[in-house]
């Protein structure tokens, strides 16, 4: 009985907590989140929520939420959706315009409260993304005025910047891959490239761009990492008035790139419903903008990239086989620095040399010792962390030649540690060491057998035999 009491008080203090507790909790998480009732009137409205919508919650809460938001409708709002439906809804994307005239754009997971298959009221969680949305839609906008502003002859030189000639390496895989590339820049083929973060992908893609027949038509690129899909949707296929609250007629990057190159970075950060779409828009040379009805047949050659092997993509669920077999018409994999150290002098030196004409040094090289460290150490970030650390030390530093003490202190690993050292005899160095963490031992243990066989966790019959054989008695 007593074990039954507990449980009860427990149950009692829960749902104390719950009511009485729960809704201040809720001001303190930084999402917005409303709360409506089956008439669809606001029954609570958090303080975050108050400063992403600019509505004051004391005048919000008690009246419906169409009143409150007269720029939604029935159809455009997350909450009253679900509330017909029944359906949760999640990450959705809602525009809506505040009582200041203000367009603001959230991320919603909107959830109906049922009780007994009865519709009680929705909750929805909200994220504001609206400075993402604006940042998005400039993105798009200065792409379209760098491109309009740029004559016709000079469009594929001022954005896609690179050629092979800027791909710098004798590595034998490197001029493999760059001859593959050539071959891949004849046609207007799907490249997908692989390669880890810093190998230099982007010289591929503004390469293949640049000697292609499209080198004098746009080149325009997007990191598809970090946004969400229907922000993504509105910049790869563009909007139209009207197709959502606050849409404006806007041009996507397929119709920007139309005639030239799109090169879609980190494409295994795409999220899985937008990767049909783009499917879709590959497979048929057409896309749909965001609200609209119609088609737009465009001429858009597709580069692609990720920074984990793509079959790991597929296998993981962040990328869609079907669009990964389309992407991978022309495919190959960039090399990481650490297996293609004998790039690392030609490299070295190279940077050295474009750096001392940035920054109006004379440095001449590195060190023996220098050269040494960099072949044993595993370059993480690969050739940018190459170039990096090199311009990181140039800038501060007046030498000529730059030596070991001029490394980071991360770099101190890889120095020889041997230097002047005569050979030794490894057995020999395993029994000093041995021998003198048992004199340790016995010292802490105060020569007790036992207690010193404990300390070195071996048995006392070894130790005792150990103390012989080193004369330690």
């Amino acid at each position: 009985m007593p074990k039954i009491k507990h449980k009860r008080g427990l149950k009692t203090m829960e749902d104390l907590f719950f009511r009485e507790n729960i809704l201040e909790i809720l001001d303190y998480i930084e999402e917005g989140i409303h709360i409506i009732d089956h008439r669809g009137r606001i029954v609570y409205y958090n303080i975050f929520a108050q400063k992403i919508d600019g509505i004051d919650r004391d005048k919000a809460i008690g009246r419906h939420l169409l009143e409150v938001y007269p720029s939604l409708t029935y159809e455009t709002s997350t909450l009253l959706t679900v509330m017909n439906t029944g359906e949760p809804i999640f990450n959705k994307e809602q525009t809506f315009i505040n009582y200041k005239g203000e367009k603001i754009t959230t991320i919603n997971s909107s959830i109906p409260i049922k009780s007994k298959d009865k519709i009680l009221g929705a909750l929805e969680i909200s994220k504001d993304i609206t400075q993402v949305r604006k940042m998005s839609e400039k993105i798009v906008d200065l792409q379209s005025q760098l491109y309009n502003n740029t004559p016709s002859k000079s469009r594929g030189g001022e954005t896609a910047k690179y050629t092979f000639l800027d791909i710098i390496g004798e590595n034998e895989e490197m001029l493999r891959l760059k001859k593959v590339a050539l071959k891949a820049a004849e046609t207007d083929a799907p490249v997908l490239i692989y390669g880890e973060t810093g190998t230099g992908k982007e010289l591929f893609v503004h390469s293949i761009h640049n000697s292609s027949h499209r080198k004098h038509k746009p080149f325009i690129t997007q990191n598809c990492a970090a946004l969400p899909a229907n922000l993504l949707e509105g910049i790869l296929f563009g909007t139209v008035k009207g197709g959502f609250t606050g849409a404006e007629d806007r041009q996507g990057l397929f119709q920007l790139a139309h005639g030239g190159t799109l090169f879609l970075d980190e494409i295994n950060s795409m999220p899985l419903e937008l990767q049909s779409k783009l499917l879709r828009a590959i497979q048929d040379g057409s896309i749909r903008p965001v609200g609209d009805t119609r088609t737009i047949n465009v001429d858009v050659r597709i580069i692609t990239a990720t920074n984990i092997p793509p079959e790991e993509a597929v296998k993981h669920k962040l990328l869609r086989e079907d669009l990964y077999y389309r992407l991978n018409v022309i495919g190959f994999s960039i090399p990481p620095l650490r297996e293609r150290k004998d790039d690392i002098p030609i490299l070295t030196q190279y940077f050295i040399k474009e750096l001392n004409k940035k920054l109006n040094k004379s440095v001449k090289g590195v060190s023996k010792e220098v050269m040494n460290i960099f072949n044993k150490y595993p370059w993480e970030g690969n050739v940018r962390e190459l170039e990096n650390l090199i311009e990181g030390i140039m800038s501060i530093q007046d030498i000529e030649i730059i030596e070991a003490k001029h490394l980071p202190a991360k770099f101190r690993p890889y120095k020889s540690s041997n230097k002047g050292l005569k050979p030794f005899s490894l057995k020999d160095t395993l029994e000093e060491t041995e021998k003198n963490l048992i004199v340790q031992a016995l010292e802490e243990s105060e020569h007790n057998i036992s207690r010193a066989a404990e300390i070195l966790n071996i048995p006392r019959q070894t130790l005792q035999y150990k103390i012989s054989k080193y004369n330690l008695k």
